[in-house]
């Protein structure tokens, strides 16, 4: 039975409107080739006798069933050049007509009972409203952000700054009720119990053995100590360090790299020694595990006044530090300690006492703080009495589901603790201006998980614990993280840091937001980076390589020399004290907004593979060490990311192109690119996604920089043996790099093949 498409009922009658006129044999009619489309149908006139006989067995034998899934002459109908030349022949009444007209009442009648159906259905349905349709992205956009205002920010965070005398779990509690109020959906609280370091019941002190003075961290004396410096002594200590008294003489060690120790060795003995150490250049975590290689026995940390802008006075400013390089110590609370070194932030005031510097300032030129070289060298003791302890700390979680992609997450970290500022204020009008336009019919496509973490001071506790509970899922499902750390910390500088994969997006973003800066045209141009930054974001990025991003307001230049003081944590102003008007805040939460839209409704995730590839040969240049495969290796990389992202991401960005489970597919090769930059293990402090930079005039790989064994092998003095054990480390981080770009190779490779049918 031939299953074309309907013809006249005429042509039915007539067996030779089949015949091999057509110039088809059967061959030709199994082929479903464009030439097909052209053909034209020939009117034949068939007498009675015909009609009578019957069709011939010879012609239905040459017409085969179509090949063609809607059919032969389904495909000639669709044609718009198909014009059937099909005549109404004359014939005479016979029984045929009679059941021809029958068949014609028959299926007017299931016309009009089908008819008659669809006019009940769309009446029924007529009364209920529709949902109203969701405006282009572009208006959608717009509309958002300019829902988000000042003093919505300003009324949020007076609303939070009333519980800052409350505890933790208050804070919490408040943002659950907000959460749930605002229309996210399975918003909840969730507690751990963990080991946090706090100030012991004495402060920390430091005494010059030579003259018993003793000091606080302050460099005020001890027995001038009031009833204020209690609050200080919150932030002048290190968390976790090892506690009781060491005595020992004082070593200037600078910022404690390899070369300031070595030089230090040269003329000393640094066995149970304490060292003083400026903050900055180097992870401090590396720097306390050299130290403690080294046969140190105790450290002094201070930031050295000039490596802040001169705006920023911390002559006498205290600040705290944090040993914990994430989650829940693996220690417990009845010993044991995460260095063995005695470790003490002071002020740059005392440093600059105790290393008997002359003076800090040469006219208006900021001289940095060293110890003389004939300075005697005071012998001090230090004595350390933090207390460990367990305390419940608490995350607030909450989903924003998505309507195509629920499955696919888009995180936003904040803390609701103290040191956060506006933090919890940004992100609570985040939601309130992202559901509002969910109200309106808007459907992202990929779900918002909003989170407010506990324990961030004490090393980001609360978002490693539960990163680390939900690991498996966001393995597979996290797509991008966008941090809210600490927002606003200044006014000076606004500083943006992402991943590779992100960069683009987040100069964009950055680029458009400064055409209507708040300063009115004095502003500072783009400035993005992959540094290496503190935070809650580093279990996202260091442990699952999750593309990151965050957006900042700073007091401080964003040096690269001097980035890594951020690690300490001194007293903050207020917002209302910072941002009296919410404009930086405001900047920052259009800025976070506009990136959080862009990653859950582009149907093709704005990240850009080429920008990770030529991010890889940059830090490759001029590098003697790279082998000939490592540099091919690289280069094969570029040249396949640039085909995926110009013939497989451009062409998916047109509607027409936007097949489900080519999109999936697509995007799911974008997310997985940064881990294959993930190192199993690294230096302490070091991130192990080879994407994050560290401090330097010249970006380079942060494991050829801080190679993690042996950080004492390269500081040998033998030149020989440095050079046998140095060559090791070096061809071990190459080796490691090598494996990372091939890595990442093979899945571009692997991306092409899959749309190589498409």
């Amino acid at each position: 039975m031939c299953r074309g498409g309907a013809l006249d009922s005429e042509a039915l009658h007539c067996p030779e409107a089949l015949d091999p006129a057509w110039n088809l044999d059967k061959d030709g009619m199994q082929d479903p080739g464009p030439s097909m489309d052209h053909m034209q149908m020939q009117h034949v006139e068939c007498p009675r006798s015909v009609l009578d006989r019957g069709p011939d067995p010879e012609v239905m034998e040459s017409v085969q069933p179509s090949v063609s899934p809607h059919g032969r002459f389904e495909r000639l109908q669709e044609d718009p050049n198909y014009n059937s030349r099909f005549t109404r022949a004359p014939y005479h009444k016979e029984p045929r007509q009679l059941q021809c007209f029958t068949f014609r009442y028959l299926l007017a009648g299931l016309v009009l009972l089908v008819l008659g159906f669809l006019v009940g259905w769309f009446t029924h349905t007529s009364s209920v409203k529709p949902r109203l349709p969701a405006p282009e992205s572009s208006g959608l956009l717009k509309e958002l952000l300019d829902g988000i205002k000042a003093d919505k920010i300003n009324s949020l965070q007076r609303s939070f700054s009333s519980l800052s005398d409350e505890g933790e779990e208050a804070r919490a509690r408040y943002l659950y009720r907000q959460w749930v109020e605002f229309g996210l959906t399975n918003v909840q609280v969730s507690e751990h119990t963990v080991l946090v370091s706090k100030p012991g019941s004495t402060p920390n002190t430091i005494t010059d053995r030579s003259s018993h003075q003793c000091f606080l961290p302050t460099g005020i004396s001890c027995d001038q100590r009031e009833p204020k410096d209690g609050l200080q002594q919150q932030f002048s200590y290190a968390a976790y360090s090892a506690t009781g008294s060491v005595q020992g003489e004082l070593v200037d060690v600078q910022y404690g790299s390899v070369d300031d120790l070595r030089r230090a060795k040269d003329t000393l003995n640094l066995t149970n020694q304490i060292a003083v150490v400026k903050l900055g250049k180097a992870p401090l975590l590396y720097k306390l595990a050299l130290l403690s290689q080294w046969g140190f026995a105790g450290a002094l940390l201070y930031v050295d006044p000039c490596d802040v802008p001169f705006s920023r006075s911390i002559l006498h400013q205290i600040f705290r530090v944090t040993l914990n390089p994430g989650g829940s110590p693996a220690i417990d609370e009845a010993g044991g300690n995460l260095t063995s070194l005695l470790v003490q932030p002071i002020s740059a005031f005392l440093a600059n006492a105790l290393l008997s510097c002359v003076s800090m300032e040469n006219g208006k030129q900021c001289v940095p703080l060293a110890m003389p070289p004939n300075a005697e060298r005071k012998k001090i003791t230090l004595t350390v009495g933090n207390q460990l302890t367990y305390k419940k700390i608490f995350n607030v979680v909450g989903y924003l589901r998505g309507k195509k992609n629920p499955d696919r997450y888009v995180l936003v970290g904040s803390r609701h603790d103290i040191q956060g500022g506006g933090s919890s204020a940004i992100v609570n009008q985040l939601i309130a201006a992202l559901t509002e336009q969910t109200k309106k019919g808007w459907d992202p496509d990929r779900t918002t998980v909003f989170c407010s973490w506990g324990g961030s001071a004490m090393g980001n506790i609360g978002s490693y614990e539960w990163g680390k509970d939900n690991s498996v899922v966001l393995q597979s499902s996290a797509v991008a993280y966008i941090s809210l750390n600490t927002p606003v910390r200044g006014t000076e500088t606004l500083r943006a840091s992402a991943s590779p994969t992100l960069l683009q997006l987040t100069s964009d973003i950055q680029r458009r937001q400064l055409l209507s800066c708040i300063r009115g045209g004095n502003c500072p141009g783009p400035n993005v980076s992959s540094l290496q930054l503190p935070g809650d974001m580093s279990f996202f990025a260091n442990q699952l390589a999750v593309p990151t991003l965050e957006f900042a307001f700073e007091q401080t230049a964003a040096e690269e020399t001097t980035s890594f003081l951020s690690e300490g944590q001194f007293p903050v102003d207020s917002p209302e004290t910072l941002d009296p008007l919410f404009k930086f805040h405001e900047t920052i939460a259009k800025m976070t907004a506009e990136a959080l839209f862009r990653l859950v409704n582009d149907p093709v995730l704005p990240f850009y593979p080429l920008d990770v590839t030529l991010d890889v040969q940059n830090k490759l240049k001029g590098m003697s060490a790279a082998s000939p495969l490592l540099l091919s290796s690289a280069s094969a990389l570029r040249d396949h990311a640039a085909f995926f992202q110009s013939e497989m991401m451009r062409p998916a960005n047109d509607p027409k192109e936007r097949d489900p489970s080519h999109m999936r597919m697509l995007n799911d090769v974008l997310r997985d690119l940064e881990k294959s930059f993930l190192l199993p293990q690294t230096s302490p402090g070091v991130f192990r996604n080879l994407l994050y930079i560290l401090p330097g005039k010249t970006p380079q790989f942060s494991v050829l920089s801080f190679p993690q064994e042996p950080l004492l092998g390269c500081s040998e003095t033998n030149k020989v043996q440095k050079h046998i054990l140095c060559g090791k480390a070096v061809n071990r981080s190459l080796s490691l790099l090598l494996r990372a770009v091939q890595s990442a190779d093979r899945l571009m490779c692997a991306g092409l093949t899959l749309f190589e049918n498409e």
